[in-house]
């Protein structure tokens, strides 16, 4: 047996022998420099070690466009999809944590059962996961993390919203990336109905992302689209008349509509009158209730334009909360 051979046998098969207890990285330095072309050898007993192995396959410009459009068609499809692939969006990206450094859109975690049945996910499970898994398997060269969150930016724009700034490049991690549970914020905190506890956890959910009330505010307009099912969070109802189209009608209902608690079998919810068919939960109520929230609620209802710009902002900052070599599409 040669040298080189020897070396490379040591080194593949007794990494912890006494006196030969390198680390992986320290390993494949060293064998690099014995033996070139060793960069990528997969050493055994690790098999998350292979740098090949540990680079999700990025899509390239065309495939993205194919996925686009063929996402674009679902929407043209059934347009009540739209709103699911934006919450989908929201919530695989909601997670993240600038203190303990970990949750977000990179990951694509959300596609797992342990994070699908988090309270906040109801209904996803039979929706919009294995609806962008029809997609996925047409092209697995983008990553679910990628693809998740494109979906929520192609959904805005199909719906009259602004155009969402995406770029791709997340990587997928497996079910032990899952973030604890509680990580989205709530329709209803404390005592039911609203009132500050209200406001006081939508602060700490959302400046747990490293978000201001500004942000707050503009990000919930994404209410004025889709609508709550009893089957799946137990709320009913649209929160606007037009549940498929973006714009600032959340805002104007707020300042303009008395909302009164809704009189039924279901969790504390508020409707626009008695048998009226719109409803707001807690947490928006809040909104104008909050002198804080209140004055950002003003500004969007009186300007559309400076909602859709400031959603854009948000949304596509939220959407890359925790990702890193992100590239545009």
């Amino acid at each position: 047996m040669s040298i080189r051979s020897f070396v490379l046998f040591v080194f593949l098969v007794f990494p912890h022998v006494e006196g030969w207890n390198f680390q992986f990285s320290s390993r494949r330095s060293i064998l690099k420099e014995i033996i070139p072309g060793t960069a990528a050898i997969t050493f055994l007993g690790n098999p998350q070690s292979s740098i090949a192995a540990s680079k999700t396959p990025v899509a390239g410009k065309e495939e993205i466009e194919a996925i686009r459009n063929d996402i674009l068609n679902m929407i043209k499809s059934d347009e009540n999809k739209g709103p699911t692939l934006i919450r989908l969006a929201w919530h695989s990206s909601g997670t993240y944590s600038k203190m303990s450094q970990d949750g977000g859109s990179s990951g694509g975690t959300i596609r797992f059962k342990s994070e699908l049945l988090h309270g906040a996910n109801a209904g996803l499970a039979v929706t919009a996961v294995p609806w962008m898994e029809k997609i996925h398997k047409r092209h697995p060269q983008i990553s679910y993390a990628d693809l998740y969150t494109l979906g929520g930016s192609v959904a805005v724009e199909a719906l009259g919203g602004p155009p969402i700034p995406w770029r791709s490049g997340r990587s997928d991690s497996g079910e032990s990336s899952v973030t604890p549970n509680s990580r989205l914020p709530a329709a209803d905190s404390g005592p039911s109905g609203s009132d500050k506890s209200d406001g006081t956890h939508l602060r700490t959910i959302f400046s747990r992302m490293g978000f201001d009330d500004r942000a707050i505010v503009a990000l919930s307009g994404a209410h004025a689209l889709g609508r709550c099912h009893t089957s799946a969070s137990g709320y009913d109802g649209p929160w606007s008349p037009t549940p498929t189209t973006f714009n600032n009608s959340y805002f104007k209902l707020l300042c303009d509509v008395k909302w009164t608690p809704r009189e039924w079998d279901g969790p504390f919810q508020y409707s626009n009158g008695k048998g009226g068919s719109l409803m707001m939960l807690p947490s928006d109520i809040v909104l104008i209730e909050d002198q804080k929230f209140k004055k950002w609620v003003k500004v969007y209802a009186k300007d559309e334009k400076k909602f859709r710009d400031d959603f854009s902002m948000y949304f596509s900052q939220l959407m890359e909360l925790g990702c890193n070599n992100l590239v545009s599409a």
